[in-house]
């Protein structure tokens, strides 16, 4: 029997192939030469790489037989992730591999931005003795506050509280409850940056965050603070911060990552109280072995034709052909509550009634689990990380089946619970020979509108003229409804207009809506 061909692109540590096993012929080339990549993916079943081989479109394509690319650590800028997933190809990678690492290095650059280590350093090597001039900080009863309370903030935590100091954490996404469990007090961002000693950033890269440290933050932050980046580059505004550190409004910083990248001159260098160092959160021999041995054994399992939990882009697995199609649908239930809600729940229920329930629909769970964090997260959330997300966060998720389903052959309902006792539910089902995705309920309003790239939910007291001025708003904004749908608890109670359109609504369009028509309005975007 012919084993499948795995190509190992870069070096990889000796126990990612002791992990690949003896049942596959291993392979190996220069993978950032592409005059020899190329031809040596002609045959190949999967690939492994790191980041200096390119696995674009070109490299996919000469890849005829190519079942899975393999990444040895967290990120994919050097994956076409699209075009994989055109060609059928799962890209896996390794998105736990490197939270130690990263932790550690946290609390190294605040160690030494405390007591001027690297200054110290640099001068004693050119022959100076200036031990008055380097005199730092304990740690002991300062107060850390940790921007971004998710798998690494909280290993960061973990470690400072052991130095006694006290734990503020600011997560939008973390209960209280979570945080007092690990030892941290959830406050706002600006009471963080008001009371903090030292504040480091453990937040993923977004519209959101980038700049989030700027110079309004840094304008409430005491003047002794120290503040450390080992998470991206961009959250904390480097020019904002090195104005600060120049009038002596913040006392020093640890920097390990930067808005381009490579970088080799910044207006931070000039400081002797910053220490910078050049991306090496992931740099450790431990990581880089993590790395090779998870996405070895997702390989294993890819081409053994079993559930791949970290797979990026698709899934595979013995799962029953029956349940597959619902596999998206309930992800994208996942999106849509998320919307609709405004916040991820305390607990959530994924209730599954209808003859499905004669198969095992677990791998739903993990779908709506993977729905509710995609739009909340930059890095890829997959099967794997999603159950640790909602961990982290607090959120306690269960699987309920029922075989009778009243009005339709099969549905889903994700019932959340918020943290303020506010229950949310969003509703769906696959109908017809052709399996077209509907919403048929929200927050108790029954619908049956097929699924869009773009949608709005507009909740509002019932009265007349409602759907008028809906689509006058929307008709001068451009703005093409392909359907729409009213429903309602009672006459003259509370009403639901549900929308999909051709084209994503603007906020000032959405906020127009809202003031105009008096509604709670939730739009959805589920492109990409």
């Amino acid at each position: 029997m012919t084993k499948p061909i795995v190509l190992i692109a870069e070096e990889l540590s000796p126990a990612t192939i002791d992990a690949l096993g003896p049942d596959f012929e291993i392979r190996n080339c220069d993978g950032a030469n592409r005059d020899e990549l190329l031809p040596a993916l002609a045959d190949v079943d999967a690939v492994l790489v790191r980041s200096a081989t390119k696995m674009d479109a070109e490299a996919i394509a000469a890849a005829k037989n190519l079942k899975v690319i393999a990444r040895a650590g967290v990120g994919l800028d050097n994956v076409d992730v699209p075009s994989a997933t055109q060609a059928g190809v799962m890209v896996v990678n390794a998105p736990t591999s490197n939270i130690t690492s990263a932790a550690e290095l946290a609390v190294g650059l605040l160690l030494a931005t405390a007591r001027n280590i690297a200054p110290a350093n640099e001068a004693l090597k050119n022959g100076a003795w200036k031990r008055s001039k380097y005199g730092g900080v304990e740690l002991l009863e300062k107060k850390v506050g940790v921007v971004g309370f998710g798998r690494i903030g909280q290993l960061v935590a973990e470690r400072l509280k052991g130095f006694g100091m006290e734990v503020l954490a600011y997560d939008p996404y973390v209960s209280a409850q979570k945080a007092g469990q690990l030892g941290a007090r959830l406050v706002p961002l600006d009471e963080l940056l008001a009371e903090s000693d030292f504040i480091t950033v453990h937040l993923p890269k977004t519209p959101e965050t980038l700049g989030l440290i700027g110079k309004e933050a840094l304008g409430k932050v005491k003047p002794t603070v120290r503040i450390i980046n080992a998470a991206r580059g961009g959250i904390v505004d480097e020019e904002a911060l090195a104005e600060a550190l120049r009038e002596g409004r913040v006392a020093g910083a640890g920097i390990d990552v930067f808005a381009k990248e490579p970088t080799t001159e910044s207006p931070l260098f000039e400081f002797e109280s910053v220490v910078v160092t050049p991306h090496l959160g992931a740099s450790t021999e431990e990581a880089q072995e993590k790395a090779g041995v998870a996405v070895a054994k997702s390989v294993r399992l890819a081409l053994g034709g079993d559930l791949v939990p970290d797979a990026v882009n698709v899934s595979g697995g013995v799962i029953a052909e029956e349940v597959r199609p619902g596999i998206a649908l309930v992800e994208k239930l996942g999106r849509i509550f998320t919307a609709v809600a405004g916040a991820v729940p305390v607990q959530l229920d994924v209730d599954v009634h209808g003859e499905i329930t004669e198969h095992d629909v677990s791998v739903w769970k993990l779908s709506a689990l993977k729905g509710l964090f995609t739009d909340l997260t930059e890095d890829p959330v997959t099967y794997v990380n999603a159950p640790l997300l909602a961990e982290q966060r607090g959120v306690e998720a269960r699987l309920l089946t029922d075989p009778a389903s009243q009005d339709f052959r099969n549905v889903t309902t994700l019932r959340g619970t918020l943290a303020d006792g506010t229950v949310v539910s969003v509703s769906g089902t696959l109908t017809g020979p052709r399996m077209v995705e509907k919403i048929v309920g929200i927050n108790g309003f029954d619908l049956e509108v097929p699924l869009s790239e773009h949608m709005a939910f507009f909740t509002y007291g019932d009265r007349p003229g409602i759907v008028g001025a809906v689509g006058r708003l929307l008709g001068e904004a451009d703005v093409n409804i392909g359907g729409m749908q009213v429903a309602r608890d009672t006459k003259g109670g509370r009403a639901l207009v549900a929308l999909t359109v051709d084209s994503a609504i603007p906020a000032d369009v959405v906020s127009a809506i809202a003031a105009e028509i008096e509604a709670e309005v939730r739009v959805v975007d589920l492109e990409g």
